[in-house]
């Protein structure tokens, strides 16, 4: 286990690289990892119902990385929305990790289409941004979406997670990232596709009536997770890796 050590510029790259590689053998032929970010008491935004307000640099410079080390990139549209994506883009000094390959493309689950394809997601991506959506999308939606993405037709009226992750593995994208939100990441969980979950664990008591990491289908007896490893840094926050016990 490694534990106490500061995820920043005070740890090399290459070893915080070393500390989040993805595995050498994959079970299932792929690795589906989840990178969250949640308060001490369980809140899985700030109060204007984004992450920032709960995240800090690490846990940014974090998510970069993991990005860095991934194939593509997961994530809903209420995600998208709220916290204004853009495309991918490669640190400088991640270069070392990444290599001269390109950032990974991101890729949004949305059945209705309600996205924003002026954004600079769709507009400037090094790699074009795939949409996975369903035959009932309404067809304006669709055919502005297919003028800047990657689109994706999965599913009769809904967009299945199990096709989503198929499909992507098929083109050859085997270390993939779900960035959520809560939503996507329970139905990846209730779907058993899920095999580890990274969660920054923020110093900060948010109230309210924010949402947790996860919101969703109820998972039973619950889904058991092995701790991997624990970082720190100085703002005290915890970088938790958590493996699914059935991947």
């Amino acid at each position: 286990m490694i534990s106490a050590v500061t995820p920043g510029p005070e740890l090399d790259v290459e070893a915080l690289a070393a500390a989040y590689a993805y595995p050498s053998e994959m079970p299932r032929g792929r690795w589906l990892r989840a990178n969250m970010v949640g308060t001490a008491d369980g809140a899985a935004m700030g109060g204007s119902g984004v992450t920032r307000q709960i995240s800090n640099p690490n846990d940014l410079g974090l998510l970069l990385l993991l990005r860095s080390l991934s194939d593509v990139v997961l994530v809903g549209p209420r995600t998208v929305r709220a916290e204004s994506y853009g495309p991918a883009r490669t640190r400088a000094d991640h270069a070392v990790v990444r290599g001269d390959r390109p950032p990974p493309p991101i890729a949004v689950m949305t059945s209705s289409l309600d996205l924003d394809f002026t954004t600079s997601l769709f507009t400037e991506p090094a790699v074009p941004t795939i949409v996975f959506t369903a035959e009932t999308a309404p067809a304006e939606a669709l055919a502005a979406a297919r003028k800047v993405a990657d689109v994706v037709i999965v599913g009769e009226d809904s967009v299945p997670l199990p096709a989503v992750v198929d499909h992507l593995v098929d083109r050859g994208h085997a270390r993939l990232l779900c960035e959520g939100g809560p939503g996507i990441l329970a139905s990846m969980a209730a779907d058993g596709l899920l095999d580890e979950l990274c969660l920054a664990l923020s110093p900060i008591l948010a109230g309210g009536r924010a949402g947790r990491i996860m919101r969703g289908p109820d998972l039973g007896g619950g889904l058991p997770l092995t701790l991997a490893h624990t970082l720190t840094d100085s703002d005290g926050f915890l970088f938790l890796r958590y493996l699914v016990q059935n991947a």
